[in-house]
C-alpha cells in the first residue's frame, strides 16, 4: 500500500513539475516573441507564438498575440484562423473582434489589389484598379471577407463599452457595406 502511494505521489509530483515548466517555457516563449514583433521580425516572433500554443493551447494572450503577428506580416488567412480559435477561449474580449475584422478586411484588399505584400497599395478598396480583372471565385470571395469583416466589426460595437472609436467603424461599416456590394454576386460589373 505504501509503495502505491508513493508511486501516486511521484506521478503527482512530476505532472505538477512539468506544468510550471511548460509555463515558464511559455512565459518566455511569449516575452520574445514580444520583443521580436517589437522589432518588427514578424517571422521570429510567429515562430515563437506558435512553439508557446503547441506547450500550452489555452492561452488566449498567446492565440491573440500570433493573431496579430500573422496580420502585421500579411499571413490574412492565418490571422483569420488564429484570431478565431482565440475568441472561442475568450469570447468577451471585444478587441480580438476589432482585430479579426481588421485581417478579414486588409485579405480582401490584398485580393482586390492583387498583392497582400504591399501595405502600401491596399490603402482604400477603391482607391486603384486592381492590376488583373478578378475572377469570379476572386469576387465571391472579397465579397465573403468583406460581408465577415463587417460582421466582426458589428460584434466588436455590440460587445463593447465605451468604445471611443464607435463613430469610426460604424463609418468603416457602411464604407464596406457599399464594397461589398460592388464584388456581390448579383452586381454584374466590377469596381471601376
Amino acid at each position: 500500500m505504501k509503495k502505491a502511494f508513493l508511486l501516486v505521489l511521484i506521478l503527482f509530483v512530476s505532472v505538477i513539475s512539468t506544468a510550471c515548466i511548460n509555463n515558464l517555457a511559455v512565459q518566455e516563449l511569449n516575452s520574445k516573441a514580444k520583443d521580436y514583433l517589437g522589432r518588427g521580425d514578424f517571422e521570429n516572433a510567429i515562430s515563437r507564438l506558435k512553439s508557446s500554443i503547441d506547450l500550452d493551447s489555452t492561452i488566449f494572450e498567446t492565440h491573440y498575440n500570433l493573431g496579430i503577428a500573422y496580420t502585421q506580416a500579411e499571413k490574412y488567412p492565418e490571422a483569420i484562423d488564429t484570431f478565431q480559435n482565440a475568441i472561442k477561449l475568450k469570447p468577451d474580449f471585444t478587441d480580438t473582434y476589432y482585430s479579426l475584422a481588421v485581417a478579414q478586411e486588409n485579405y480582401a484588399k490584398g485580393i482586390i489589389d492583387g498583392s497582400l505584400k504591399n501595405k502600401d497599395e491596399a490603402q482604400d478598396l477603391g482607391a486603384e484598379k486592381p492590376k488583373k480583372e478578378l475572377t469570379k471565385e476572386e469576387k465571391a470571395q472579397v465579397e465573403k471577407l468583406l460581408n465577415d469583416s463587417i460582421g466582426s466589426y458589428s460584434t466588436y460595437l455590440e460587445k463593447g463599452q465605451d468604445i471611443e472609436d464607435k463613430k469610426d467603424v460604424e463609418d468603416k461599416i457602411e464604407y464596406l457595406k457599399t464594397q461589398a456590394l460592388k464584388y456581390s454576386s448579383d452586381t454584374k460589373t466590377n469596381i471601376e
